[in-house]
């Protein structure tokens, strides 16, 4: 389980339209390389971090609607990633979580390398506090 905390100066119908338009990320989420909308509910996404190694994921909304903004996750992973808003004042706080596992051969390495997942999922989210901020605080 990764999870993260952060605050955005922007209200919260701001910060959920922002993370529901997933065809965007790319613009503003260095990670995000790349994504194709697959129907209403189902995006494509590929992602890559500071490893080398690019993940190719499927997204589902489970939901769309603040204080939680939520997708399923299969591909590459498996599992699911979740924003919970709050107001904050003016501003909004971000708690994030994401529950994914790997199957396979891929399963055995991820759990001998487990600190350096974390690490390169660090640096992941990293780039969304910084992209999110920056596009949020952004005039028009």
């Amino acid at each position: 389980m990764f999870s993260d905390a952060w605050v955005v100066d922007a209200p919260p119908a701001a910060v959920a339209a922002t993370l529901v338009d997933l065809e965007d990320y790319p613009r503003w989420w260095p990670q995000v390389r790349a994504v194709a909308k697959l129907g209403p509910d189902t995006a494509w996404v590929c992602c890559r971090s500071t490893l080398p190694y690019t993940l190719d994921l499927v997204l589902d909304a489970v939901s769309r609607t603040p204080p939680v903004v939520a997708v399923a996750i299969s591909g590459d992973l498996d599992g699911f990633a979740r924003f919970t808003l709050t107001a904050a004042g003016t501003a909004t706080r971000l708690d994030f979580a994401q529950e994914v596992s790997v199957g396979g051969a891929l399963a055995l390495a991820s759990y001998a390398v487990r600190p350096v997942l974390v690490w390169n999922h660090r640096r992941m989210m990293a780039g969304c506090r910084t992209g999110l901020a920056a596009l949020l605080s952004s005039p028009g």
